[in-house]
């Protein structure tokens, strides 16, 4: 899509508000107020549906407080919990303040008594949207002065890594496809967010999507978007990944993953340069720059028959590739020492590792490499009390054969990421126990702040 042409739609377009109320005359009034100053709005029939429809995208939800369906406080606690980032204004018919004090303090844009006026709420509505825009302006800063941060510290001691950083550097810059091939864990997305970040598209969007995510059947939707009523629950248009990427990078994660129906759609926008929209009859462009990764040796998918070459020279442009962790040993203890540093800093307390326990990391074959390492690191902290830690803290392979025989030995077949999952589990459970629940205090038993447990605990499902 041109400069202009890309002006003339973000100035159209000035926001996405669905509207949850059961009162037809209120219903009439609020979307003729809304539609006239510009905004794009769909009716809603109830609570239920307004939560499908902010999947498809939306800026603000406006909801009676007696609305269809769930009421108003139920779809405010549901929409925070799903999509923070989406405004609700809940509309009330009494002047309760306790209600209005419940509602504030759930969450709410605001929350507006009747009678009101259309000017009002139009303003109230502008306000949402523009600090709406606000705060995703200052998600995407942040993102990318993490990405510069960790761009800036990413670990390059062995030759291969220094190679790898100068000729990402170097290639940043350019508009053509790249295809980064690497094991699980060695940090694909990181090599392709510093290949978004170094390069004059850094402004624009960085979006990221997996191809083994997406069934055969709505492949066209998601990677071009659909029309309002293209098909059956098409309830309202949408742009796929490539429009949301314009301007910017797409970073298609397992590639290799990707059906035939997804290869062969892939590549038409790839030779053209436009998508067209489940339900369009006119093509758009786009300004995308494409970023595959995969875990897989593309060319051995291509002569297997599983992978399309014309699609892989397509997209080997630039070909990256990453070397495992068991590959570039200079690597292992300044990784090791990095990662130490954070958790050590979340977890207020300094801990160190001692020459046998650098020795064991240099020893170990990282099937999961630099993830794995992270992993064994992180649990390392939460688990140990030493302020020194040695080769037991790690509960590596070596030391897992010689555990002794209980319910927290390993079991037939079980994965070192499962042992110590399960380990983890075990502890953390133990020390909320002892807290009676408490998770501050158990936090502090285990020697970690409440954000480190309640990360672990989230991710280990407790």
């Amino acid at each position: 899509m041109s400069e202009s042409l890309s002006a003339i739609a973000v100035e159209a377009y000035r926001g996405r508000v669905l509207l949850v109320e059961s009162d037809e005359s209120a219903t009439r009034f609020i979307v003729k107020a809304l539609e006239d100053e510009g905004y794009e709005t769909e009716l809603c029939p109830s609570g239920d549906a307004a939560l499908t429809l902010i999947e498809q995208g939306c800026e603000v939800i406006v909801a009676s407080v007696r609305g269809p369906g769930l009421d108003g406080l139920e779809l405010l606690r549901r929409v925070r919990a799903r999509r923070p980032d989406v405004a609700v204004i809940l509309l009330a018919a009494d002047n309760s303040v306790s209600a209005a004090v419940t509602a504030m303090r759930e969450g709410a844009f605001d929350y507006v008594t009747q009678p009101f006026s259309a000017d009002s709420l139009v303003k109230i509505v502008a306000r949402a949207i523009e600090m709406g825009s606000l705060q995703r302006e200052n998600r995407r800063l942040k993102q990318q002065l993490d990405v510069a941060s960790t761009a800036a510290g990413f670990i390059a001691e062995s030759p291969q890594s220094k190679q790898l950083v100068a000729m990402v550097r170097r290639v940043a810059p350019s508009r053509s496809t790249a295809l980064i091939e690497g094991e699980s864990g060695t940090g694909k997305e990181l090599i392709a967010r510093m290949l978004h970040y170094w390069s004059q598209r850094a402004d624009g969007p960085f979006v990221a999507v997996n191809c083994k995510a997406f069934a055969e059947g709505v492949v066209e939707s998601e990677l071009f978007g659909h029309e309002k009523g293209s098909f059956t629950g098409a309830i309202a248009a949408r742009a796929g990944c490539f429009e949301r990427a314009s301007g910017g990078t797409l970073f298609l994660d397992e590639i290799a993953e990707a059906g035939t129906d997804f290869q062969a759609k892939l590549l038409r926008v790839l030779e053209d340069g436009e998508v067209l929209r489940v339900g369009a009859s006119k093509s758009r462009k786009v300004d995308v720059r494409i970023v595959a990764a995969t875990n897989r040796m593309l060319r051995n998918e291509v002569a297997a028959g599983r992978f399309r070459a014309d699609l892989y020279f397509r997209l080997n442009v630039i070909p990256v590739k990453i070397a495992p962790l068991r590959e570039r040993r200079e690597d292992i203890i300044p990784l090791a020492r990095h990662f130490l540093a954070f958790y050590t800093a979340h977890a207020g307390r300094p801990i160190t590792l001692s020459p046998e326990a650098e020795r064991a990391l240099l020893a170990y074959p990282w099937p999961g490499n630099v993830r794995e390492l992270e992993n064994v690191i992180e649990r390392s902290v939460v688990m140990s009390g030493a302020e020194v830690l040695t080769p037991d803290a790690f509960a590596l392979e070596g030391n897992i054969e010689r555990a002794p025989e209980s319910e927290d030995a390993p079991e037939p077949n079980e994965t070192l990421q499962a042992y110590l999952d399960r380990a983890a589990v075990s502890r953390i459970r133990a020390a909320l126990e002892a807290a009676n629940g408490n998770r501050a205090i158990a936090a502090t038993t285990l020697g970690v702040d409440r954000t480190t447990l309640y990360r672990l605990m989230k991710r280990l499902g407790l």
